[in-house]
């Protein structure tokens, strides 16, 4: 069952945006000024940087699957079941304990201003997020919404008025660590970016994804980014360095020289927003790892049922056990084991956009696409596998241990039960050109999109009614066949006969667009002023197109104007669709005229 999609470019900017500031400007400033001193902010803008490049190939997977399960999804469509077990598991882990560390954030200050026990709060907090979140994601996203407005607000107000107290000579001199530990330092808080995974798990919840997924991610990078470096900046210039270096509350130690006790209590306040939409976000975004595991049968099949409000129910609830029981354990630790597993995922995810672009399947269409591939994929890679290196061998180690829980999960279960195909054979057939797989990825992939850009036929049929239709006795060439096609189609689309005849030939040397022995698809790019069209075609005794196809018996041809990009695709998914359809073979060759040829794509069919 898919999930309803209620979340907005708003929802998804305020859920990236809540994902990321909490414990990168609570928490971290006074650590990575030990590190590099008063350069603290340009390690921060550094590392939003990177962040808006290596989510990049996270874009731009998300917008050709918009699936639950985000770099789980991506990782075992590209890489396989195996890889995709150890993604899904490690990143439904990591996502827990990071929301548990900023569960605990809420305790320890609900602890110092009421004395609550610190577990009894904890369960407390999550047991209302995971009742919130089990009500839908609209609501949660309204909620999220709005707690990030007060937590940029309070952050604005904050640097507003913290700037006029600030003291220069604190910034002397600027550059005292030297350029190796800026960059140590921009590792080091990479991890205040490390939320933004969370956002591709919901993809599939998101409105018209294709705009809202890359628009979202990228303001709110820009806008957290923004944010940490003036606030750094801010608490850097008004505590003394000693202060800053040992405070365990920076910016409410700076709001209360430069506000008073008023402004401590309201930094505080927002640092508890900062945490509560933290740990919204997480709850949210991690339960639809075991959701989208289910789905495909590497968990139990429970995982993937849905309430009455398509919410994942029961994967929110066991998220929400393991985060309580995380509060059980050393927090530092579990905080750089996540930040080891969220910098994995970003290396697995660039590796899975170089898989799927290789490996040349047909319906891998995303909407956005990364520039500069496949240069920004191996950089990220590189860059991403230091950072893992810097963060120490303790970490690593643990994230070992969950490795080896993924392994056994997925051979005493999964492995028995998923039946799934990846890219990676694709690009292995691609090399050997042996007909190792099945089509299942495709036709998984051509449903997505289908999904994916909400096609209602209505745009395809107006089409249908209106297309040319050519029913042909004798067996001909696929260059005859452009040869009668090609003076109508100039009509249309006000391209010369020849140019358009060169263009499909151009096309289908290019790949071939022949979708099974009895159909193919050809189609082409037109001029800017040239309108859509789609001229359809029935040659009862087959007609030649290569070796491949040599005696088609349907032959659907359509065209238009780059800026009409999605409509192609809304074309070519349609046409898809119901060439699949169970009887459309019979329905076809039995059809009186070309009337009944055209109702076949207009009326729906009863047979599925």
């Amino acid at each position: 069952m898919e999930l309803k999609r209620n979340i907005g470019f708003l929802g998804m900017f305020s859920l990236a945006t809540g994902a990321m500031i909490s414990s990168g400007i609570f928490i971290l400033p006074s650590m990575a000024f030990g590190i590099c001193g008063p350069s603290v902010s340009i390690a921060y803008i550094l590392a939003g940087l990177l962040a808006l490049i290596g989510i990049q190939s996270v874009i731009e997977l998300s917008t050709a699957m918009p699936k639950a399960g985000g770099d789980y999804f991506f990782v075992n469509r590209s890489l396989g079941p195996l890889f995709g077990t150890f993604s899904g598991i490690l990143g439904w882990i990591a996502l827990s304990l990071k929301s548990a560390f900023a569960v605990f954030g809420i305790s320890e200050v609900l602890f110092l201003l009421f004395d609550f026990p610190i577990l009894i709060s904890g369960g407390a907090i999550i047991l209302v997020f995971v009742i919130l979140n089990s009500f839908g994601a609209k609501e949660a996203a309204i909620f999220q919404f709005v707690l990030v407005f007060f937590l940029i607000a309070i952050l604005v107000f904050f640097i507003t008025t913290g700037i006029p107290k600030i003291n220069i000579q604190n910034f002397q001199p600027f550059f005292s660590s030297g350029v190796d530990k800026i960059i140590y330092a921009s590792a080091f808080v990479f991890i205040s970016f490390g939320g933004l995974l969370k956002i591709a798990n919901v993809a599939e919840e998101v409105k018209n994804p294709g705009k809202n997924i890359p628009r979202g991610i990228t303001v709110s990078i820009i806008c957290a980014t923004v944010l940490y470096a003036f606030s750094v900046f801010v608490i850097t210039g008004i505590l003394d360095p000693e202060v800053f270096l040992n405070s365990g509350e920076p910016v409410a130690d700076a709001a209360r020289i430069s506000m008073g006790n008023p402004g401590f209590i309201i930094v505080t306040i927002g640092a508890m927003l900062a945490f509560i939409t933290t740990a919204n976000a997480g709850i949210m975004a991690a339960s639809r790892y075991p959701l989208s595991m289910g789905r495909d049968s590497l968990l139990p099949t429970f995982f993937s049922k849905v309430n009455k409000k398509g919410m994942p129910f029961i994967s929110i609830l066991i998220t929400g056990i393991i985060m309580f029981l995380s509060l059980l354990f050393p927090l530092e630790v579990l905080v750089k084991v996540a930040s080891t597993v969220i910098l994995t995922s970003y290396i697995m995810t660039n590796i899975s956009v170089i898989v799927f672009r290789e490996s040349h399947l047909v319906n891998y269409r995303p909407i956005y696409r990364t520039k500069f591939y496949p240069w920004v994929q191996i950089f990220c890679i590189v860059i991403f596998s230091f950072f893992i290196y810097r963060l120490g061998s303790q970490s690593a180690g643990i994230s070992i241990l969950f490795v080896i829980l993924s392994f056994l999960v997925y051979i005493f279960y999964g492995n028995k039960r998923y039946k799934g195909e990846a890219a990676v054979l694709h690009v292995i057939r691609r090399i050997t050109d042996d007909k190792i797989t099945e089509g299942m990825l495709e036709n998984e992939l051509r449903q997505i999109v289908i999904n994916r850009d909400g096609i209602i036929q209505r745009e395809f049929e107006d089409l249908v009614r209106v297309a040319d239709v050519f029913d042909i006795d004798e067996k001909i060439t696929f260059s005859e066949l452009l040869k009668k096609i090609a003076p109508v189609i100039s009509q249309q689309c006000i391209l010369e006969t020849k140019e358009i005849i060169h263009r499909f030939k151009e096309r289908e040397d290019l790949m071939t667009t022949v979708l099974t022995p009895y159909i193919a698809v050809p189609h082409i790019i037109t001029d800017e002023k040239s309108a859509m069209f789609l001229v359809m075609a029935r040659c009862k005794k087959g007609i030649e197109f290569s070796d491949e196809g040599d005696s088609i018996k349907a032959v659907f041809l359509f065209g238009g104007p780059l800026v009409e990009r999605n409509l192609h695709i809304k074309i070519l998914s349609g046409i898809a669709e119901k060439v699949s359809e169970n009887g459309f073979t019979e329905k076809w060759e039995n059809a009186k005229g070309k009337t009944q040829l055209k109702e076949i794509f207009i009326t729906k069919s009863n047979d599925n």
